[in-house]
């Protein structure tokens, strides 16, 4: 079995290869993200990588997705196209995984001093879930200049309800689509408050890819 210093050159493909066989020591998750292009693989690749990933971070915690960094993971979605995307979507356990991740770093990308007098829940509705109609839920709460984030939408009355595809959810967030191109083209359906749903992206500094 190859160890992280033997996989240190490798870019793309072959390092998808060799993280099938790698042990961690020496290994770094940043460095792996930065060795790879999801615009230079096949359709499947990006999910491969994610599982990679996933395998890996059972043995070493350290090495999660939430251990890269914000730009790196940012420019990692980004890069991905639309059938990689819808790739990663169709496994239940790599959609639930990314979404997850997304959703746990909205705290840190509040901008404290835009949202330090909002008071506001909301509601996101992803689609071809597993929960209920069809959907997985996720409930973001804004008070106080903090956001907490939950997978339980019971409770207190949301002042927006958003529903789209977990991939215009994946480009929203990496600034590869707008909610005004998302209104239009019938690709995101917002109940509610429409100008607060409009605006909500403001409320966030999302990190810009690479």
């Amino acid at each position: 079995m190859a160890d992280g210093s033997d996989v240190a050159g490798l870019r793309g493909a072959a390092l998808l290869d060799a993280l099938d066989r790698v042990a961690l020591d020496g290994l770094d998750v940043n460095n792996v993200a930065d060795a790879i292009d999801p615009r230079e693989l096949g359709r499947d690749d990006f999910r491969r990588l994610l599982e990679s990933l996933l395998r890996l971070s059972e043995d070493s915690p350290a090495f999660s997705l939430a251990k890269v960094d914000p730009t790196r993971f940012a420019t990692l979605v980004s890069r991905a196209s639309r059938a990689q995307l819808e790739a990663v979507v169709a496994s239940r356990p790599l959609r639930e995984r990314l979404l997850d991740e997304i959703f746990a770093r909205m705290g840190a990308h509040l901008r404290e001093d835009r949202a330090r007098s909002l008071d506001a829940v909301v509601h996101w509705r992803l689609s071809g879930g597993a929960g209920a109609a069809g959907y997985d839920r996720y409930a973001t709460a804004i008070s106080g200049g903090s956001c907490t984030v939950s997978r339980t939408v019971e409770g207190a009355r949301p002042r927006v309800t958003i529903t789209l595809s977990p991939v215009d959810f994946f480009r929203l967030i990496t600034h590869q689509a707008t909610p005004a191109v998302l209104f239009v083209t019938g690709k995101i359906k917002v109940k509610g408050d429409l100008a607060f749903g409009a605006g909500l992206i403001g409320y966030f500094d999302l990190p810009k890819p690479a």
